[in-house]
């Protein structure tokens, strides 16, 4: 999707989309279609917010007097493929060659008082439909017929102010779509944009209302705004708002009151200081992010201080344990907003290994704990690198210096372990099949008792080769049957 200039866009905005649909003609040849059959056809949302900031788009989303069985009859002949996104909604989608559309009938919804899913009616006119949208900046069109910019709401005003308004009374707004307040978040995160105070009032009285929105959407709009360019800012609105004590309670409850001898960090500014300073690493991961894994793991790494935390007598607080009850709590909540079991998996695993690297000191972990190290980590050790390394927030510029350089000789050491044994792949040197033979034994749990011990034997003294693998599994199992 071609665009001008923000710039020139916010001046002249109807001449940059004009210009935009002259580089897709074949979009003027379905416009025809439908006006042909006395249908309007509008360019809205998104793509006119994007056209006009000059952000580039792939995808077109158009709104229509038509219902969605006249779309499909109009997309015939047209589309090279149509589909159904959400025919409830009002919603068919279409491919032409590159080109993706989503076609909408006008529509109004609104979720009654107990319900997850929004009740939805076909409207009567563009402006009635720009009306429902979440926000001004969205509610923008362009009308392919009359070729003409449509903004009865000031979006564009608020686009150049960088405003997030509603385009009716917020509360009304946000009552119709609980939704729509996660989108406020998520909007902060990823344009920059600052919400006038009606919007954050309104969310901070209805929060609880995002309590009827199904866990999954909810989640959806949780990874786009940590997905966004500033999840700081946006993770803070959910949060100064109220709305996060019920999508994401761990994370306010980060909120812990100082000692009065200052003795601890604030732990939820030290949590948003970790997830901005792992987003700075990420270009040290495999495609250079955004990467949803760590920036979750670097957000959730503390949640399991608050259920932890103790105060000494001496005046010190200590959060013993804190990283394997923050993974069960990761594992917990995660859960309740239906992520995936591979990225749970992921994510609980970093949560529980950020503080290994501690234990490291000054470089005294045996070539063993390196490997278990790196056996522990899995396919997760590029991201544990870069949540440790984020991990540091000390204002001692020694000291952090101190934890970067000692980092850097653990990776050394990995790196040089990995080339010389091949970390990545560790196994003993005897499979299974291998073990029942040389134990005269069948199928069962004592093969894997046979195997751990001889992984075991591996990560504590490096390759063994074979012969020397079934001299010490001979010998471990000799001493068993003495033992039983």
């Amino acid at each position: 999707m071609a665009t001008a200039s923000p710039s020139s866009a916010l001046r002249d905005p109807g001449a940059a989309l004009s210009a935009l649909l002259r580089s897709a003609p074949t979009v003027t040849t379905l416009a025809e279609r439908f006006g042909g059959a006395g249908h309007t056809l509008a360019l809205v949302g998104g793509p006119v917010r994007d056209a006009v900031l000059g952000r580039a788009g792939n995808d077109w989303d158009f709104t229509t007097s038509a219902h969605p069985d006249d779309v499909e009859q109009l997309l015939v002949g047209w589309a090279d493929t149509t589909w159904d996104v959400g025919r409830d909604y009002g919603t068919i989608a279409a491919r032409k060659g590159d080109l993706h559309v989503e076609i909408t009938t006008y529509r109004d919804e609104q979720y009654d008082a107990g319900s997850r899913k929004p009740q939805v009616q076909y409207g009567t006119s563009l402006e009635g439909d720009l009306s429902r949208r979440d926000f001004t900046v969205n509610a923008m069109a362009y009308d392919l017929a009359t070729k003409t910019f449509v903004d009865p709401f000031g979006g564009l005003a608020d686009l150049e102010a960088r405003l997030l308004r509603t385009p009716v009374a917020a509360s009304q707004s946000f009552d119709d779509d609980p939704l729509r307040m996660m989108r406020a978040a998520r909007f902060v995160a990823q344009l920059g944009f600052t919400p006038v105070q009606e919007v954050v009032d309104a969310m901070t009285a209805m929060a609880e209302r995002i309590t009827i929105v199904s866990a999954e959407r909810v989640r959806d709009e949780l990874d786009k705004t940590l997905l966004g360019a500033h999840p700081r800012a946006g993770l803070t609105l959910l949060v100064d708002t109220g709305i996060a004590a019920y999508v994401l309670p761990e994370l306010p409850a980060l909120r812990l009151e100082r000692d009065e001898h200052h003795r601890h960090k604030d732990v939820y500014d030290h949590s948003l200081t970790v997830l901005e300073q792992a987003i700075a690493l990420e270009e040290r991961l495999p495609g250079g992010g955004p990467d949803l894994t760590i920036r979750l793991a670097a957000l959730l790494h503390d949640i399991g201080k608050p259920r932890t935390r103790r105060f000494l007598d001496d005046g010190t607080v200590t959060f013993h344990h804190h990283d394997a009850v923050g993974a069960k709590l990761t594992r917990k909540r995660m859960r309740a907003l239906r992520y995936s079991n591979d990225v749970i998996d992921d994510v609980a695993t970093l949560v529980e290994l950020h503080l290994r690297f501690h234990g490291y000191g000054t470089g005294e972990w045996t070539d063993s704990a390196v490997r278990r190290y790196v056996r522990d980590a899995g396919d997760q050790l590029d991201r544990l690198h870069v949540l440790t390394r984020a991990d540091s927030t000390t204002r001692n510029r020694r000291k952090a210096e101190r934890l970067q350089r000692t980092y850097d000789d653990l990776e050394t050491r990995i790196a040089a372990l990995a080339e010389a044994e091949e970390l990545d792949r560790i196994r003993p040197e005897l499979d299974g099949n291998q073990i029942m033979e040389i134990l005269g034994i069948g199928p069962g749990k004592q093969v894997g008792e046979a195997y751990r011990f001889l992984l075991d034997l591996r990560l504590d003294r490096g390759p063994l080769g074979e012969d020397s693998a079934r001299e010490a599994l001979l010998a471990w199992w000799a001493a068993r049957d003495g033992d039983a």
